[in-house]
């Protein structure tokens, strides 16, 4: 499994390929203390010249306080044609270390993933989160470390990044841009042309019903790189909060 770093490329090499959220939604850890939320992920791509692959995920999350947002998720895989399989269970954590006390914003993200494929063992991954304002438009820039426990073969820690500009036109309707990519081994990356690296525009938007009640989605169109294969990729994330 290469969660983080090698996940387009085990998601075009098969059914048992590890599934990565973070390759292709981006962590936002701003918590609205005691809200609950009901998460539904989906991203579909499309190498050149293979068949899609697309990956549903479902979470449960909860904002524990004004700091610590935490979520239990299942991800399921499929090749098309093909039936979804259950691949990982996943628990979240991010942390607000700061708020509002400097410029940029900073939050600690980690993630643990069991897989269901025993062979690929258990993906740990962390790193730091960083969002700042400039008037109505958000930057966001994420930067992460992963690394797999308890397979045959020790795995060197692998570097990805996320980034994220939006600006908010609307509460219902916002836009911007996300990107993502993953380089190699964090202390030796892959040549260029092994990289990983797509980007796309992206629409946002929030309906609030009252009180903690909320509906939140995102959606993008990404095109670029995976483990150097051109691809093309949809993602969607829809969110209730309650």
């Amino acid at each position: 499994m290469k969660k983080m770093i090698a996940l387009a490329s085990l998601a075009l090499l098969g059914p048992q390929a590890a599934i990565a959220g973070t390759g292709y939604y981006l962590v936002v850890p701003y918590p609205n203390e005691g809200q609950s939320i009901v998460d539904f992920k989906y991203w579909n791509a499309k190498p050149s010249g293979q068949p899609p692959r697309s990956s549903p995920e479902i979470g449960f999350g909860y904002n524990v306080n004004s700091r610590w947002f935490t979520e239990l998720s299942a991800t399921w895989f499929q090749m098309s044609p093909g039936s979804n399989k259950l691949s990982a269970f996943e628990w979240q954590n991010d942390v607000m270390l700061t708020q509002g006390e400097y410029p940029v914003d900073l939050a600690l993200h980690t993630n643990i993933e069991r897989n269901q494929d025993s062979s690929r063992g258990i993906g740990f991954e962390f790193g730091p989160v960083l969002q700042t304002d400039i008037g109505r438009t958000q930057l966001n820039f994420n930067l992460f470390f992963e690394r797999d426990f308890r397979v045959a073969e020790s795995e060197p820690v692998q570097i990805a990044y996320q980034w994220q500009v939006k600006h908010r036109w609307m509460e219902k309707l916002s836009f911007g841009a996300q990107g993502f990519g993953e380089m190699g081994d964090w202390n030796h990356w892959l040549p260029r042309d092994q990289q990983s690296h797509r980007l796309g525009p992206a629409l946002f938007g929030t309906w609030d019903m009252g009180g903690q009640r909320e509906w939140r989605y995102d959606a993008a169109y990404l095109i670029g790189k995976n483990a150097a294969r051109n691809a093309k990729s949809v993602t969607m994330r829809i969110q209730f909060g309650f």
